[in-house]
């Protein structure tokens, strides 16, 4: 059984463009990015404490979203740049998770785990793209460490949904969102930030 995703586009040039042309944004972004992955799967774990079969990966990813929001922060600490003031909500994910609406608890429940496989591959994708385009070699090593992390957290959370659902049900179901996060992101301004 498979449990890895492939995503419907690539991110742009001109996205890596931005990111490399003010990187210190995109740190601030990122941090934020890693403070709202590790508490959305602590929401999981809240929202959903009878789906006691994933509740241990679910903390496991918490803690690891928390660790590489103490290792963004360590970065911009030795660059000087502060942390948002505000985590604002975020363009990318906030029409992905409009999806979730609609249905039953269990589809919700389906969504929320497939849409967070989404954003971890586009995070992948994202962080792999960033760690060879730096030229600072310690930059670009914790970059290609985070990129296999989030390659990791991806099939994490579709084998969360297999334990749940059909594995036919999820994958179609997968494909569609994917086809929703490539139109979203396309749409999307481009900035240097994750999303």
């Amino acid at each position: 059984m498979k449990y890895s995703i492939e995503l419907a586009c690539d991110s742009s040039q001109e996205w890596l463009d931005a990111v490399m042309a003010d990187f210190d944004a995109f740190l601030q972004d990122h941090a934020d990015c890693e403070r709202k992955a590790s508490a959305m799967a602590m929401s999981l774990v809240a929202k959903y404490p009878d789906r006691t079969d994933i509740i241990p990966e679910l903390i496991e990813t918490g803690i690891e979203e928390l660790e590489h929001f103490r290792d963004v922060f360590a970065i911009m600490k030795e660059r000087g740049v502060p942390l948002s003031k505000e985590i604002g909500k975020d363009p990318y994910v906030q029409p992905l998770m409009a999806l979730t609406h609609g249905g039953t608890p269990g589809t919700r429940f389906r969504d929320r785990l497939l849409i967070a496989s989404v954003i971890e591959c586009r995070g992948c994708e994202r962080f792999r793209l960033v760690s060879e385009a730096l030229e600072d070699p310690e930059l670009s090593r914790f970059y290609k460490l985070l990129w296999t992390s989030e390659a990791k957290h991806g099939n994490i959370f579709v084998k969360m949904a297999l334990n749940y659902f059909d594995e036919k049900d999820v994958y179609q179901r997968l494909e569609v969102l994917m086809q929703e996060e490539a139109k979203i992101l396309q749409g999307l301004k481009i900035r240097s930030a994750l999303h």
